[in-house]
């Protein structure tokens, strides 16, 4: 039997999403079965392919809903699950107790390991560790923005390497390693290591790029990161430059898209009252009430700055 499972790319809860899923569905159903994973991000075409669901057994994790019937399992926990009220709907007339959906959760491995204990009486103890950790950094549970940003734990380090790696190959070989693994012992791997450290040395940089590009005006930190050649970066180093802040605003682009990213300070001295998915939900993105995202064409960096300068005056106002 071949399970295909599709997770959200480059994402440290997608990545621990699709290990935990892979040893419960082994462990109830079929400890002989061939494991093959997807990565899947967020675009501004079309999500899902035909030739995805290609397995005997498909799953998604920590992403968007497909009503493709060749689905069989899906886990999510985004505001932001469905690409359309027709899918909704579908979801809502599902019967097979095998497409599961809880936004209050803030990380979709929790949510998994509650699932696959409550409903289904699988437990897996010594996976405590990454369930934990996974809902840290999804959850931005972290103790300051030191923590976020200076990557002291390996869990921390393995988000470096999940979110900046080029390709997927080396995150499903991560996949793999956590099903059984400790995230310490996973980060020493000879190949983790090697790509560790430039990683490590690019996102230094990047600090130091965002504190030359920000600027924090009524609680809102704003960036511009066109032209920078910076695919990704830590999320929380604005909040570590500018503690007072409430919310972050940012356009980037990367190889398959340009990118409005919308934040809030998890430390932030005054509570955010706007639901950045919402927000983001009315140019076709999404995500969470804390975080979210907008996803255009490579290229469309006009529109993006556009859009970006929209919501930025909406949360100064």
């Amino acid at each position: 039997m071949r399970v295909r499972v599709l997770y959200h790319d480059h994402c440290f809860d997608g990545a621990a999403s699709a290990a935990f899923f892979s040893r419960f569905y082994a462990a109830k159903y079929a400890p002989e079965a061939r494991f093959e994973f997807t990565g899947l991000a967020h675009k501004a075409s079309q999500l899902f392919e035909d030739s995805l669901f290609d397995g005997d057994v498909n799953a998604i994790v920590d992403f968007k809903y497909s009503p493709d019937p060749r689905l069989t399992w899906w886990f999510d926990h985004h505001q932001s699950a469905f690409l359309n009220p027709e899918d909704a709907e579908h979801f809502r007339r599902d019967r097979s107790s095998q497409k599961l959906y809880d936004p209050s959760y803030s990380s979709c491995t929790m949510f998994i390991a509650r699932v696959a204990r409550d409903q289904f009486g699988f437990e897996a103890p010594d996976l405590a560790e990454l369930v934990n950790w996974a809902d840290i950094i999804d959850g931005a549970r972290y103790s300051n923005a030191q923590e976020a940003v200076e990557l002291s734990a390996p869990a921390m380090k393995l988000t470096l390497v999940i979110e900046s790696a080029k390709g997927s190959e080396i995150i499903h070989k991560i996949i793999r390693w956590m099903q059984h693994r400790k995230l310490g012992e996973i980060i020493q791997e000879p190949e983790i290591q090697q790509l560790y450290a430039p990683l490590h040395e690019r996102h230094l940089r990047s600090v130091e790029i965002i504190r030359e590009r920000a600027h924090n005006q009524k609680g809102v930190i704003f960036f511009d990161l066109i032209g920078d050649q910076l695919e990704g970066y830590n999320k929380f180093i604005p909040y570590y430059l500018f503690p007072n802040s409430t919310y972050t605003v940012s356009v980037s682009t990367s190889s398959f898209r340009t990118k409005v990213s919308v934040g809030s300070n998890p430390w932030s001295p005054q509570v955010p009252d706007h639901n950045l998915a919402t927000i983001c939900e009315r140019y076709g993105g999404g995500g969470h009430p804390r975080v979210g995202a907008i996803s255009f064409e490579v290229g469309a960096v006009t529109e993006a700055r556009k859009v970006a300068q929209e919501i930025k005056a909406e949360l100064e106002g």
